[in-house]
């Protein structure tokens, strides 16, 4: 029950967190898109819960264009959390309790994720009206490609150990 209730809720929080710099949704895209997440909290192994994330970026994308408020970390703590609780709760039946150590893994690996999240803000808002640079697409995806690599590595040693 936690777990659904946290899709339900991370999901409308991140929607929600435009409105501190000024954008809040308008009460009818909130109403249906509460509908949304409840259809996600309660088919959480169903596509119903990629497609209300991406809704939120489509709404954070729509509402702020470029712009980069604080309010974006919260959201982007909200959408990780609802994933995860959504990812454990499609682990079973709606009454099997999810044991400690899976619990534990996967916010383990959440935190590892949002560990990212204020550096992407901070360099957002540092190169935000700046013009493009040669290459930068090219440096980011080499980036991601080498923290993959990295990160693939860090698990396969871990295993054979």
């Amino acid at each position: 029950m936690i777990l659904r209730a946290t899709v339900f809720v991370g999901l409308l929080v991140a929607l929600l967190m435009t409105g501190p710099a000024g954008h809040w949704p308008p009460w009818w895209l909130v109403l249906a898109f509460a509908g949304l997440a409840a259809v996600a909290a309660a088919v959480p192994d169903s596509p119903v819960v990629a497609g209300a994330g991406l809704l939120v970026l489509v709404w954070w994308s729509v509402s702020l264009g470029d712009g980069v408020p604080a309010s974006v970390l919260v959201a982007a703590v909200a959408l990780v959390a609802a994933h995860v609780a959504a990812l454990l709760a499609s682990y079973g039946p709606r009454e099997m309790p999810v044991d400690r150590a899976t619990v534990l893994l996967w916010a383990r690996r959440a935190g590892l994720v949002l560990l990212t999240v204020p550096g992407a803000w901070l360099a957002a808002r540092a190169l935000r009206g700046e013009p493009e640079q040669p290459g930068i697409w090219v440096l980011g995806v080499a980036v991601a490609c080498v923290a993959t690599i990295a990160g693939t590595a860090a698990i396969e040693v871990r295993r054979t150990e």
